[in-house]
């Protein structure tokens, strides 16, 4: 009886430490607080726990891992498992998708951000660039159509951007330096004390984020419809420890990608409906960028900077020519 016992003892021991290796608990490091940039990653996490009766757990922390231009690099030292970072912040690191920042590629929603982004990860040379820093891309933090607010007069004519002070990174602040403008890359999370202290005439920010890092209180006026472009901010996990997963933690990971996917588009859909009311609110004057002027700006930043940065990409050993055309085919098909 005794020996039974103690088999049945060691038998439920056995079974409660088979039951705890199999637990598996993530570090996730992004920047600011939670908002609708990082509502797909809190989502993922949700669906992770739910399909693994929480063996599979994702903690989620907002600057406390890392600064938000060194994920990439604690990604690659295995810091952390999961990071969001945004490509313009180390385009040197990144440097294939970084044509998903030209300015002007005609993106006009962000299920076409999604389409666009997706496509690019996909590419050979993207993946190979990231796997040098043991990265794999697992989905993209779409983001609208940057736009400006300002302080003062409304900028509103290209003789006006030029000598414009402007927070704008990669590809947008390209565009802006094109047209005369003085861009700096100055990290989300610094905007506004750049704002505040007269180091920026202006911001080029998403909607989410000129709420979320108070530019717009600082703002006396925001374009509507300048749209020259956005930034990419990929989410990607450490490939050794994306590897290491169970098949079915691997499984509850992927299967749950296109359903954060899916929450981040509806909640940012929401906060973009209620984007003329919050203007209101705060006394910010909506201004409508004349037509002509935004084939102007184009006329002098798509263009220069496309066949710049295919040049550049070309030269370093990239098929940058291959990445631009996959960009506007995938595009036009999502139009469709």
């Amino acid at each position: 009886m005794k020996r039974n016992l103690g088999k049945f003892v060691a038998l439920a021991l056995g079974l409660g430490l088979a039951t705890e290796s199999f637990a598996e608990e993530w570090n996730v490091s992004t920047w600011g607080k939670r908002r609708a940039f990082t509502e797909h990653i809190e989502k993922l996490a949700e669906l992770v726990s739910a399909k693994t009766n929480g063996e599979f757990t994702m903690n989620v922390s907002y600057g406390g891992l890392s600064k938000n231009r060194e994920n990439l690099d604690g990604i690659s030292i295995g810091a952390f498992e999961m990071a969001q970072f945004c490509a313009g912040y180390h385009r040197d690191k990144n440097r294939a998708i970084t044509v998903l920042e030209l300015p002007f590629l005609g993106v006009e929603t962000l299920d076409q951000e999604v389409a666009v982004s997706h496509a690019v990860y996909d590419h050979p040379a993207v993946k190979d660039e990231m796997a040098q820093w043991n990265a794999k891309i697992i989905m993209t933090s779409p983001m609208p159509q940057y736009n400006l607010v300002g302080t003062g007069e409304p900028r509103d004519t290209l003789a006006e951007f030029n000598g414009m002070r402007v927070r704008a990174t990669g590809g947008l602040g390209a565009a802006f330096k094109a047209v005369g403008g003085v861009p700096t890359s100055v990290t989300a999370t610094e905007a506004y004390q750049a704002m505040e202290s007269g180091v920026v005439d202006t911001v080029a920010f998403a909607q989410h984020a000129h709420l979320s890092f108070g530019t717009i209180n600082q703002a006396d006026w925001w374009t509507a419809n300048l749209n020259p472009g956005t930034v990419n901010c990929p989410v990607v996990v450490n490939i050794d420890a994306y590897e290491g997963l169970s098949a079915a933690h691997r499984e509850a990971l992927d299967s749950s990608i296109d359903e954060a996917i899916a929450h981040y588009l509806e909640n940012y859909g929401s906060l973009l409906e209620k984007w003329d009311g919050i203007l209101v609110e705060k006394n910010v004057k909506k201004i409508m960028i004349d037509t002509a002027v935004i084939e102007e700006f184009k006329a002098a930043a798509a263009v220069p900077a496309r066949d710049a940065w295919i040049a550049d990409m070309s030269a370093q050993g990239l098929p940058a020519q291959d990445l631009y055309d996959l960009v506007q085919t995938t595009l036009a098909a999502a139009k469709k």
